[in-house]
C-alpha cells in the first residue's frame, strides 16, 4: 500500500509540476530504479492537494515534442499505476459487499428454514431515553439473566402453596388482590382485572356423594367409604346410577372396543377405569358413547413411581379431575360469562350425561376382588395388592352424585409492557392461580415464575430496554375447572385477539420432575424452541445445555421432546379455539408421572422431595426458557415462527390417508384435492420465504406486513365453514368435530370395518354403529380441503399473488 500511495502522490503532482520530476518521483518508489533527484523542501512540506487523475496540464501544446514526451510519460505512469487502482477498487467492493452481507444476515439469517435465528451480530435497540448504546443479543441475554437471578422463586412457591385458593373462595379473592398489588409495584404500563361470573360445580357438604353395594334384588346395601368427601369430578352428571361393575383399563375407545369383542356387555354398567393416558373427560365421554351408566376413576400403583427413596401417593388418596369435554364455562358455550350477559338456554355438548366419581386405590382393590369373568390381558394388569384383574361383570353397585352448580365470580389479573414498534401485537404469557388443594406443582410454581418474569422484565425496562411488541402477563382463575378463566377471556375478545395475539406461553405444570423436558406446542414454534434450548443450561446435567440433554441419545430430538397440545392443557384453547400458536412445557420424571397432581398431597414439601432438592434449579431453568422465548417473540424484527412446518404436518397426515387410496378409488373417490391444496401451501410458504430473504430489514412497513401474515398462519387453520357456537374447536389438526383431519381419517378407516372387525379410535362412529358414508366423506373432504386451500391463499398475501392448482 505504501508503494501504491507513492504512485498516487506522484500522479497528483503531474498537473502542476514538470513531467520529468513526476516521472523521477514515481520511479523512486520502485526497487532497482535510479535514485530520485532531491525534491525541493517546499514541495515536501506541501499539504496534499485534491487529486484529479483525468486532467492533463502542461505549458507546451500537445502537438509539440515536449507535449508528446509528457503524454508518453503519462502513459507509462498510467500503465504502472493501473494494476494498483484495480486492486484498490476490488478491495473497496469486497469490503462493501461483506459489510452489506453482515447487515442483511442480521435481518434474516436463517430464512432458508423459514425462521429467524438470532446470533451475536443481531442488535436490539433501547428506548429513546436510554443512555446506553445498542444491545446485541448476548447483551440482552446477559441483562435478562442478571435481573432474573435477583429473585427468590423457591420462597414464593412455598408461600403460594400454603394459601387457600379454590376458585370463588375468600382466600382466592385475597390472593388476587395481592397479585394485582405485586403487578402495580412494577414498571408496567397497564394493570387491570377482568371478572367473569361462571357456573362452577362443587360437592354438597349436606349431601355427599355415595357408593353402595347392591343386593340381588337391586336394593342398596353396605356403603363403601369414600375417604375424602371433598374429592369429586366437577361437571359430572348428578343423580344415581346402578349397575354391575366392569374393569375397563384406561377407558380409552380401544379398551372399550376390546371389551365388546371379548363379549363383555357395557350398556348400563359402571366402569372401573385407571387414571392416566387420557383425561378424565375423555374417559367419561368414551364410556357414555358405549352406553355405560357411570364411571369410577382410581389411581393404580402401576402408573406411579414406587421408588422407596421418593414419596408416593397414599393408597387412600383419590385424585380430582373435571369431566367437561371442553374448556371454559360449559353453561355459556361460545359466549363470555360477563355479569348481566343474556345467554341462550344451551349447555356445552361436552357435558356428560352419566355420573362419575374418583375413588382411592384401596376402594378399587375391594371392587376388583369381587369381579368375575375372563382374566384381563397381561398389559391391563396393575399392581393393586391381592387383586385379581378380571374384566367382570361383578356385583352390583349404586353410585350417587349430588354435586351442585353455583354462579361464581372469578378474576383474571393482567399486566402489560407496551411495545415500541408494534404495540398492537401481543406476546402473552400466563399461569393458573387457583388450585383445588395445595397445588404446589399445579399452579404455585407457574404463578411464582410469572411474578418473577414480571419483576425481571420490569427491571429491564427500568434499564432502558423496550420490546418491539407488547408483553401481556396474565394470572388466570378457574383453571382447575377446565381453563375457565382463560377461555372466557378468549370468548370475550375473540374478534380482537386473533388479529393481535402473536403467541401464548403457558407456565402451568412446568415442574413435575427434573429428568426429561417436554414441550406441547404448535409446529410454528418448534424451530424457535430448538434454538432456545441451545441457550439454556440443563438444571441437572452440569456443562450441558438443555438441547444437549434431550438430544444426547436421540438425533431426532423433536420426536423426543415435541408433543401436540392435548385438550386438558391450558394452552389448548388458544390454538384450537382462537387460532393463536401456543406452548406449554414441562420438566418430568423419566418414565414416571408426578404422583400428587390434583390431590391434597401436592404440597411444597412433597414436590421438593420428588425433585431431591432441585426445585429451585429446575424452576430457574423454566424461567430462563420462558424469558428468552418472550425476548425473541417480542423483540425480533421478523417473527421467529416457522410457517413452513405445517407443510410437513399435512404430509404426515396425508401419509396416513394414502393407505386407503385403493379403497376410495374402488368407490370412485379420490384425495387429489387434498394433495393439490397441500402443494399450494408449500409453494406459498416457499414464496413468502424468498420474499423475506430478499427484503430490507430496515423497511418497517414491509416487515410489519410480513409479520402480520406470519402471525396469522395458525388462525388460517381454523375452519371458516363451521360455526364456533356448534364446533368451538375449529382447528383442522387439533380441534374436535367432523371438519378435522383426524375425523376424516377415523371415517376412512371404516372402509375396512366389515373385513377386519376393528373400528379404530373413532368413538362417535363406534357409539352410533354407522359405517362408511360417501356423502359424509365428501363433506369432510370439502371442509378440510378448502380450509387448507384458504390457508395457502392467505399465506400468499394479496389476491393477485395467489398461484394455485385449483
Amino acid at each position: 500500500m505504501e508503494r501504491l500511495w507513492g504512485l498516487l502522490q506522484g500522479a497528483k503532482r503531474l498537473s502542476p509540476r514538470p513531467s520529468q520530476t513526476i516521472y523521477k518521483h514515481v520511479e523512486g518508489t520502485q526497487q532497482g530504479c535510479p535514485e530520485e533527484e532531491e525534491e525541493d523542501p517546499e514541495e515536501v512540506a506541501e499539504p496534499p492537494a485534491h487529486f484529479c487523475p483525468m486532467e492533463l496540464r502542461g505549458s507546451e501544446p500537445l502537438g509539440s515534442q515536449a507535449g508528446l514526451q509528457n503524454l508518453g510519460l503519462w502513459a507509462a505512469a498510467g500503465r504502472r499505476t493501473a494494476p494498483y487502482l484495480v486492486l484498490t477498487a476490488l478491495l473497496i467492493f469486497t469490503g462493501a459487499f461483506l459489510l452489506g452481507y453482515v447487515a442483511f444476515r442480521g435481518s434474516c439469517q436463517a430464512c432458508g428454514n423459514d425462521v429467524l435465528v438470532v446470533s451475536e451480530d443481531v442488535n436490539y435497540e433501547l428506548s429513546p431515553d436510554s443512555h446506553q448504546g445498542t444491545l446485541y443479543w448476548s447483551d440482552l441475554q446477559a441483562l435478562f439473566l442478571r435481573h432474573l437471578g435477583e429473585g427468590s422463586l423457591e420462597n414464593t412457591i412455598r408461600q403460594i402453596s400454603l394459601r387457600e385458593r379454590v376458585a370463588g373462595s375468600s382466600g382466592m379473592a385475597a390472593l388476587a388482590q395481592d397479585i394485582r398489588a405485586a403487578f402495580s409495584l412494577q414498571k408496567l404500563d397497564h394493570v387491570w382485572t377482568d371478572t367473569h361470573y361462571v357456573g362452577l360445580q362443587f360437592p354438597d357438604p349436606a349431601h355427599p356423594n355415595t357408593l353402595h353395594w347392591v343386593d340381588e334384588a337391586g336394593r342398596p346395601g353396605e356403603q363403601l367409604p369414600l375417604e375424602d368427601p371433598d374429592v369429586y369430578c366437577p361437571y359430572s352428571a348428578t343423580g344415581n346410577a346402578t349397575g354391575k361393575l366392569v374393569y375397563a383399563h384406561y377407558g380409552r375407545p380401544e379398551d372399550l372396543q376390546h371389551l365388546r369383542t371379548r363379549g363383555v356387555e357395557l350398556a348400563g354398567r359402571l366402569l372401573l377405569v385407571r387414571l392416566g393416558m387420557i383425561s378424565f373427560a375423555q374417559k367419561v365421554a368414551s364410556a357414555q358413547d358405549f352406553g355405560a351408566g357411570g364411571v369410577l376413576i382410581y389411581p393404580d400403583p402401576a402408573d406411579f413411581p414406587q421408588d422407596p427413596h421418593k414419596p408416593g401417593l397414599s393408597s387412600n388418596r383419590a385424585v380430582y379431575g373435571h369431566v367437561h369435554l371442553g374448556t371454559g364455562d360449559p353453561y355459556t358455550p361460545g359466549f363470555p360469562s360477563f355479569n348481566q350477559t343474556q345467554f341462550p338456554p344451551v349447555q356445552s355438548s361436552g357435558l356428560p350425561s352419566i355420573p362419575a366419581q374418583p375413588i382411592s386405590a384401596d376402594i378399587a382393590s375391594l371392587l376388583l376382588r369381587k369381579l368375575e369373568g375372563p382374566v384381563a390381558p397381561q398389559e391391563w394388569q396393575g399392581w393393586l395388592p391381592d387383586s385379581f384383574y378380571r374384566l367382570g361383570p361383578g356385583p352390583g353397585l349404586h353410585l350417587g352424585v349430588n354435586n351442585h352448580r353455583a354462579s361464581t365470580p372469578i378474576s383474571n389479573i393482567f399486566g402489560c409492557i407496551e411495545g415500541r414498534s408494534e404495540p398492537d401485537h401481543y406476546v402473552v404469557i400466563g399461569a393458573q392461580r387457583d388450585a383445588w388443594g395445595p397445588g404446589a406443582a399445579k399452579s404455585a410454581v407457574g404463578t411464582a415464575i410469572l411474578l418473577e418474569l414480571v419483576r425481571t422484565f420490569s427491571s429491564m425496562v427500568s434499564n432502558g430496554f423496550q420490546p418491539r411488541r407488547s408483553l401481556l402477563f396474565i394470572s388466570w382463575d378457574g383453571g382447575d375447572f377446565g381453563s375457565v378463566g382463560s377461555t372466557e377471556w378468549l370468548e370475550g375478545y375473540l374478534s380482537l385477539l386473533h388479529l393481535k395475539a402473536v403467541v401464548y406461553v403457558s407456565l402451568d405444570n412446568a415442574v413435575l420432575g427434573d429428568d426429561k423436558f417436554h414441550a406441547k406446542t404448535s409446529p410454528l414454534l418448534v424451530s424457535l424452541i430448538e434454538n432456545i434450548l441451545k441457550q439454556v443450561d440443563s438444571p441437572n446435567q452440569s456443562g450441558q445445555t438443555l438441547y444437549e440433554q434431550v438430544a444426547v441419545n436421540n438425533h431426532n430430538w423433536d420426536a423426543e421432546v415435541i408433543q401436540p397440545l392435548p385438550m386438558d392443557s391450558s394452552a389448548y384453547s388458544f390454538t384450537a379455539f382462537a387460532g393463536v400458536p401456543a406452548i406449554e412445557f414441562s420438566f418430568v420424571e423419566d418414565g414416571q408421572v408426578y404422583p400428587f397432581l390434583h390431590t391434597k398431597d401436592d404440597t411444597y414439601e412433597n414436590l421438593h422431595r420428588v425433585l431431591r432438592g432441585r426445585l429451585p434449579a429446575v424452576a430457574q431453568a423454566v424461567a430462563q426458557l420462558a424469558g428468552q422465548l418472550l425476548i425473541r417473540l417480542s423483540h425480533d424484527h421478523l417473527l421467529p415462527l416457522d410457517f413452513g412446518r405445517y407443510g410437513d404436518v399435512v404430509l404426515r397426515h396425508i401419509g396416513n390417508l394414502n393407505e386407503f387410496s385403493g379403497d376410495l378409488k374402488a368407490r370412485g373417490l379420490t384425495l387429489q384435492w387434498v394433495y393439490s391444496a397441500r402443494g399450494d401451501y408449500i409453494r406459498a410458504a416457499e414464496k413468502l420465504r424468498k420474499e423475506i430473504y430478499s427484503s430490507e430489514e430496515s423497511d418497517e412497513r414491509l416487515t410489519r406486513m410480513y409479520n402480520v401474515r406470519i402471525m396469522r398462519v395458525e388462525f388460517y387453520f381454523l375452519s371458516q365453514y363451521v360455526s364456533p357456537a356448534d364446533s368451538p374447536f375449529r382447528h383442522i389438526f387439533l380441534g374436535r368435530g367432523d371438519h378435522t383431519l383426524g375425523a376424516l381419517l377415523d371415517h376412512v378407516r371404516l372402509l375396512r370395518t366389515s373385513s377386519s372387525g376393528a373400528l379404530g379410535a373413532a368413538s362417535s362412529a363406534v357409539g352410533s354403529g354407522l359405517g362408511f358414508q360417501e356423502s359424509r366423506f365428501r363433506r369432510q373432504l370439502a371442509l378440510l380441503t378448502w380450509t387448507l386451500q384458504g390457508a395457502a391463499n392467505a399465506l400468499s398475501g394479496d389476491v393477485w399473488n395467489i398461484d394455485n392448482n385449483f
